[in-house]
């Protein structure tokens, strides 16, 4: 396959640069709101934005069952930030009623980096990224706690975990869609084709 077809759950969240990111990694990229559509596409990204609004947001239109189900049966998914913590098995502290889409043996720790004034930017050093440092986004950012036998860390910054894949699915605490650095993005476009 060349040109895999990835979505990008467009409830809420950085869509549109998400969009942009992955057409500049080679995939045809389209956005998803409805469980239907996830027959159409080999990947989806879950952007970030508010964990919580996901959460209930996926269950309004009908996509969190979809979702899992997906997920479970091998979709290749990358999460970012608030997407990150949509697809960690546990999350810390969760508000109450939120529900994650699962896909990672990891504990996470919501808006662990801090508030939105004290977001910044920071060079991580991903594995399977070449060409030195991505420059990370850190916006209200999680990061994992701990993560299970079946996980590979790809990252850490401060001396927390913030990327990580487990078989399909992979996750950052930081948005590169961001940055104009698209080279994470095509390390998942390159996954999608593996998988498809």
């Amino acid at each position: 396959m060349t040109t895999p077809t990835i979505g990008v759950l467009a409830l809420q969240g950085d869509v549109r640069e998400h969009l942009t990111a992955l057409a500049a990694a080679g995939a045809a990229a389209r956005p998803v709101r409805r469980p239907e559509e996830l027959a159409e596409i080999d990947g989806l990204v879950i952007p970030g934005g508010e964990s919580t609004t996901i959460s209930k947001l996926a269950v309004l239109f009908g996509l969190m069952e979809p979702l899992r189900e997906a997920i479970g049966g091998g979709l290749p998914v990358y999460g970012t930030c608030a997407g990150l913590i949509m697809v960690a098995d546990k999350i810390l502290d969760p508000r109450s009623g939120q529900e994650t889409f699962g896909g990672i043996d990891m504990i996470v720790r919501r808006n662990a980096f801090g508030r939105q004034n004290e977001s910044f930017e920071a060079a991580v050093e991903v594995s399977g990224v070449e060409g030195g440092p991505v420059e990370g986004v850190f916006i209200r950012a999680p990061w994992v706690e701990s993560v299970g036998a079946e996980v590979e860390v790809l990252a850490e910054h401060g001396g927390h975990i913030v990327a990580v894949r487990q078989a399909n699915v992979l996750a950052t605490s930081f948005h590169p869609e961001l940055t104009g650095d698209h080279r994470v993005h095509e390390l998942f476009v390159a996954a999608v084709r593996s998988a498809t």
